[in-house]
């Protein structure tokens, strides 16, 4: 029995020690089992900590030029305004320096509101028009532009009174100019701009709103955005007036049209000289409308919106030119309607300032309150000062 005992233990000691060499065999010729990561979110985050400095998290605005047009009729008022909109503008654009057909200028009020640019950030621009008795002439462009003596005399008397006054840019704003005088005017241009900017100041041209270089007419046919686009530091889109106070009811700068005009422009200018405009004014016209009716009344945004509160009326939203309206009725009982701005339209416009990245803004015209404009620009961007010399 022992010896039975003895030889089983021996057999089965020689089983076990075949079968462990069978298994490391097996085990050496197949691969290895990969271990899983029962934690594999816990090793992927970092414990390690790292100083953030809190400018590299803030939203940062993108900078752009600022312009408010300015009428001094009232120079105590104009002043006033300098100081309530200034540090909001890049340049404050003082409307207008009208020449006279011998090439003479028309001084204005400025010398209250030009003081006032100095407890501001914003740069005076001197506003050279060729308007005379209520309206732009032609009759003076075209003297100016064929005039060889008055042309002469106007750019001196301009850079002349730059230097004296202060003023650090210069805005060249001729409307209403003839369809034919388009390359006597890119004449002009070729002429003054260069010794504006000799003599160390940016110069602009006002540009009324095509949609194409064959749009005719007084208003748009001389404007040559290409050429314009050239020659100027920037040109400033006037992209307002499809609703005016002589014409029908409807949206003063609808959205749909200035998105037109900026996309042909783009065609012909770079982005980064076009400044688009935009009102700070709506009209208040009387219904029905009718061809010879009187004007409509312009409005400031503020004054509208008090309007609307004052006589209970519901103020409506046109998507498509995203701009805000509303009815009411006069102390007459005459019927009116209101096309004005809003937060909700400047909102828009600095949208499509974004969207297609423009060196800026231009408003017209300062003195209408709209605090929601205000308030909007500077929640979105930054203000550039511009450099100027002296």
């Amino acid at each position: 029995m022992k010896k039975l005992f003895v030889l089983l233990l021996g057999f089965s000691v020689l089983l076990s020690g075949c079968m462990g060499s069978g298994n490391a065999s097996d085990e050496n010729n197949q691969p290895k089992m990969m271990k899983v990561n029962e934690k594999p979110r816990v090793d992927q985050i970092s414990n390690k900590t790292k100083d953030v400095n809190p400018a590299e998290t803030e939203y940062k605005k993108r900078q752009i030029e600022t312009i408010g047009f300015l009428e001094p009729t009232d120079d105590k008022a104009a002043a006033k305004e300098v100081r309530n909109s200034g540090n909001l503008l890049s340049y404050t654009a003082f409307f207008s320096y009208m020449v006279r057909e011998d090439g003479s200028l028309i001084p204005i009020k400025d010398e209250k509101p030009l003081a006032a640019v100095k407890d501001t950030k914003t740069v005076p621009m001197l506003v050279l028009t060729n308007f005379m008795d209520g309206n732009f002439s032609p009759e003076i462009a075209h003297k100016i532009f064929t005039d060889k003596k008055a042309s002469e005399k106007l750019i001196t008397g301009v850079i002349d009174t730059m230097n004296a006054k202060g003023y650090k840019a210069l805005n060249i704003d001729f409307e209403h100019i003839r369809e034919k005088d388009r390359e006597l005017y890119n004449g002009f241009l070729e002429t003054i701009i260069p010794r504006v900017q000799k003599a160390g100041y940016p110069v602009s041209t006002a540009l009324a709103p095509k949609t194409s270089d064959e749009q005719a007419g007084p208003w748009h046919g001389a404007h040559d955005y290409k050429r314009h686009g050239e020659l100027a530091d920037f040109v400033i889109l006037m992209t307002y007036e499809w609703g005016w106070s002589g014409g029908p009811p409807m949206a003063v700068s609808p959205i749909e049209q200035v998105k037109k005009v900026v996309d042909y422009a783009l065609t012909e200018i770079p982005r980064e000289k076009i400044v688009m405009g935009s009102p700070l004014y709506g009209y208040d016209w009387i219904l029905p409308y009718k061809k010879g009716n009187p004007y409509a009344k312009r409005i400031a945004p503020q004054e509208a919106a008090d309007l609307a509160t004052a006589k209970k009326a519901e103020i409506k939203f046109d998507n498509k030119s995203q701009s805000p309206y509303f009815y009411y009725k006069d102390e007459n009982g005459k019927k009116h309607v209101v096309w004005f701005e809003n937060e909700q339209s400047a909102r828009a416009k600095f949208n499509l300032l974004q969207q297609y990245k423009l060196r800026g803004v231009a408003y017209w015209v300062l003195g209408e309150p709209f605090p929601e404009n205000w308030e909007l620009l500077e929640e979105l961007f930054d203000i550039k000062q511009p450099k100027t010399e002296g």
